[in-house]
């Protein structure tokens, strides 16, 4: 069974991932803050089942409310250099990019991963997307492990 949390009814259907953004303003002072605040910041998270017979709860940051769900943390898809490229290994991202129409960018600034720590390599999946980096970068897509702490 994954982490049983609360989130926004428009999100809660199996297989909808999403990145959990942690606490928002309209937290404050809501009684079921334990539920919905439970899920690691910045990490990217799957709903695996929808909770039978769960209501829907009145909530000050989801308009239509919120609802109960289990999610498991999913591995994140990522460019990085290609020297570094081979399942196990540990990488950080190469960096930002200011390149936002290139179709690799989604990669290169994947959400749901931090460009300042180490992910391990879960698979390789091969060349990414554009035909030629903007920076110069030599990078292979790869998917990243879900994060021990997620």
């Amino acid at each position: 069974m994954g982490t049983v949390t609360l989130i926004g009814t428009r999100l809660a259907e199996e297989g909808q991932e999403f990145v959990y953004q942690g606490e928002a303003s309209g937290c404050e002072g809501c009684p079921y803050r334990d539920q919905c605040l439970n899920l690691t910041p910045g990490r990217k998270y799957q709903v695996t089942k929808r909770r039978t017979g769960a209501s829907t709860l009145d909530c000050a940051v989801h308009d239509t409310g919120v609802t109960a769900v289990e999610v498991e943390p999913v591995s994140v898809t990522a460019n990085v250099p290609s020297e570094s490229a081979y399942v196990g290994n540990k990488v950080e991202l190469a960096g930002p990019c200011p390149h936002t129409g290139c179709p690799s960018h989604e990669y290169c600034e994947p959400a749901g991963a931090d460009f300042d720590e180490e992910h391990r390599i879960q698979s390789v999946r091969g060349e990414p997307p554009h035909d030629h980096c903007l920076l110069d970068r030599d990078l292979a897509l790869v998917d990243f492990e879900p994060p021990d702490d997620a």
